[in-house]
């Protein structure tokens, strides 16, 4: 009973933030909005015992993207321009609003959360239980799915979070570059 709480309080965090972000037009509230959502996302993962999957919305959604969109709002903040408002709301509304019914539709016949006669859960689950061992000689089950099975998801997740880090060290250091060179022209103009 108090996880079906937690649940429908996160949740209705959820809601009010989400809400909160689209009526906002401060950038920095936004962001900060954002970083909040990720966090209460973070915690319904905890709550539904996902803690990998919260450990990394955390530190990606609420941590690191945080930081970078208001690095981002830093440099831009003087460069920004009031743009009026479209005059065609009702076309974003629909798309939303089809989208919306579809996903809906879609999560009719999804078993309940936890419910023990789910498909992974008669099917998968004792395979991977009963097989492991013998398929992949691996005795830690968690490593054996993880490595084994999944491993090509796995494989992609490293491959997103490399690929993520390459990414913020080539922009911290064309930034270093372009803070250098700036130096070394102050240096020319003074000798």
């Amino acid at each position: 009973m108090i996880d079906i709480l937690i649940n429908v309080t996160l949740l209705a965090f959820l809601a009010v933030t989400a809400v909160a972000m689209v009526r906002m037009t401060d950038l920095f509230a936004i962001i900060m909005l954002f970083g909040i959502f990720s966090l209460l996302t973070a915690g319904l993962f905890v709550v539904m015992d996902a803690a990998d999957v919260a450990f990394t919305e955390a530190a990606v959604g609420a941590g690191i993207s945080t930081m970078l969109m208001l690095a981002t709002l830093a440099l831009i903040k003087g460069n920004q321009e009031k743009k009026p408002l479209g005059r065609r709301p009702w076309l974003p509304l629909a798309v939303v609003t089809v989208t919306g019914v579809a996903l809906v539709y879609g999560t009719i016949d999804i078993p309940n959360f936890g419910d023990p006669l789910a498909p992974p859960h008669t099917h998968v689950a004792p395979y991977y239980i009963e097989q492991s061992m013998t398929d992949t000689g691996v005795p830690n089950m968690v490593t054996a799915v993880l490595a084994s099975y999944r491993g090509f998801d796995t494989l992609g997740e490293v491959a997103v979070v490399f690929t993520a880090g390459v990414a913020v060290l080539l922009l911290l250091g064309s930034r270093r570059k372009k803070n250098n060179s700036a130096v070394d022209k102050e240096d020319s103009h003074d000798s």
